[in-house]
């Protein structure tokens, strides 16, 4: 059941990526709105360049579009997108875009969810790739699969991470999450983590604390894990990111830190993991990521 679930997850998240890519087209010009105050207008040309400023006026075949460089003439037919943003995501004159990648931490999830439709490609230290996608606004599914070489297909570790938001009208935003990792042994089994977390703060600073509980075929660990993390952006491009960990049974918190380097829809990782004991060797080890957003 486990891999028939697997592979039919990655059979919707290749159509609905394929579909993303080939499904980019230009706008009309029922498209194309004079913004309210207090909205900006990016608008990406035919050519690849970017416009930032308002639309003035629409016209049949043109529009006019105020700027930094003055109230310049574009032809609806060179306009391929259109976004509209609130004027308070610029800084300093430049697009601080979202925080691509707002529903995790390293390996442990915030309590943010993905909206209806939204999906992401990730990759974890080379060998373990994998895929999300929001069937609603309130439940993510996710899967993946190892890649280690000389390994065969059915011998790689299979894992399933589906996510349900809980609806919160207040400041925290709460979600259950688990990872399910099913180990292909002569007598597989199923091990992993439940986790119930809840993040408060904007997506660009942000602090989660949650619970996390071991599973074994269909057993739930005695005590949880405690899990403290946080996100703090400080640059355009580039977030602090720490995930930590105190175990149950185990007297040394896991700990990590790194940066995280932003694009609009990718996120790269380079941070370390370390034991918080005195014989711990820093940095520590190594963690690569990257997210793909689509």
């Amino acid at each position: 059941m486990f891999s028939y679930l697997l592979k039919r997850f990655g059979l919707v998240i290749l159509i609905v990526a394929i579909f993303s890519i080939t499904a980019i087209g230009g706008v009309t010009k029922n498209d194309l709105v004079i913004p309210k105050s207090g909205k900006i207008q990016i608008i990406t040309l035919d050519d690849g360049s970017s416009l930032v400023g308002r639309i003035t006026d629409i016209g049949d075949d043109e529009i006019k579009f105020q700027s930094d460089l003055g109230e310049i003439t574009i032809a609806i037919s060179k306009i391929v997108q259109i976004k509209e943003v609130d004027d308070t995501s610029f800084r300093e004159g430049k697009y601080w875009f979202p925080n691509p990648n707002r529903t995790r931490l390293y390996i442990a999830p915030t309590g943010r969810m993905l909206n209806k439709g939204e999906g992401y490609f990730y990759d974890t230290w080379i060998f373990f790739p994998g895929a999300a996608y929001a069937i609603t606004d309130n439940v993510t599914i996710g899967a993946g699969i190892t890649i280690f070489p000389g390994v065969d297909f059915n011998k790689q570790l299979l894992i399933l991470t589906p996510k349900v938001g809980l609806n919160s009208d207040g400041p925290v935003d709460l979600a259950i999450s688990g990872m399910f990792i099913k180990i292909p042994v002569d007598d597989p089994v199923t091990v992993g983590l439940i986790n119930v977390v809840g993040t408060v703060g904007s997506d660009d600073n942000s602090l989660t604390v949650g619970l996390g509980y071991g599973y074994a075929e269909g057993k739930l660990g005695d005590k949880p894990a405690v899990i403290l993390g946080g996100e703090l952006r400080f640059a355009r491009r580039m977030s602090f990111v720490s995930e930590n960990w105190i175990i149950p049974g185990v007297n040394d918190a896991l700990i990590s830190y790194g940066i995280r380097f932003l694009g609009e829809k990718v996120s790269a990782d380079f941070a370390f993991f370390n034991i918080l004991d005195e014989d711990a060797v820093f940095p520590g080890t190594p963690y690569l990521g990257l997210v793909w957003n689509f």
